[in-house]
């Protein structure tokens, strides 16, 4: 059950967390939906009769989906939790992230999700610097979690063997 937000009677960080809950849940498919994505302020989704239900993301948190890739992409903005495909499913890369002050945001390994894809939750109204590696393949950008950014970073491309 996934509280929703609108009840000033419930704890906020409860619905945080549920809504981070449930936009996992479309993600990983635990949850099924005709569609599920994700703006930089919202969750929309879109039941079989085509009805539309908008959650509400965290004030403070950004979420950001990324699926970096070697030959295959697709253009995207807002990332449909149960449309987008990665070209690289269930596999582990090393993903190094930090802001623009030089704090680092993450620096571990992850795995793709079967959608090819990542999530991350990152702080709002910020720059981030993202370095990807695999197998001696690499690549670096930046992104950022302003209102209206993208929520479906899809522009990654590892390239190169740096093993020497």
């Amino acid at each position: 059950m996934y509280l929703l937000p609108g009840n000033e009677n419930e704890q906020a960080d409860d619905v945080v967390q549920d809504i981070k809950q449930l936009v996992n849940d479309y993600s990983i498919g635990n949850v099924t939906a005709e569609a599920a994505s994700i703006t930089s302020d919202e969750l929309i989704v879109t039941d079989s009769d085509e009805n539309q239900t908008t959650y509400d993301l965290p004030e403070d948190e950004f979420f950001v989906s990324i699926a970096s890739f070697i030959e295959t992409t697709h253009p995207c903005a807002n990332h449909s939790l149960t449309g987008c495909q990665g070209e690289l499913v269930e596999q582990e890369f090393h993903v190094y992230i930090e802001d623009t002050e030089g704090n680092v945001i993450l620096d571990q390994p992850m795995e793709t999700q079967a959608n090819g894809f990542f999530d991350l939750w990152l702080e709002r109204d910020k720059t981030y610097n993202i370095a990807i590696t695999q197998d001696g393949k690499k690549a670096e950008s930046q992104f950022s979690t302003f209102e209206g950014d993208n929520t479906c970073i899809t522009t990654i491309q590892l390239e190169g063997n740096k093993s020497a």
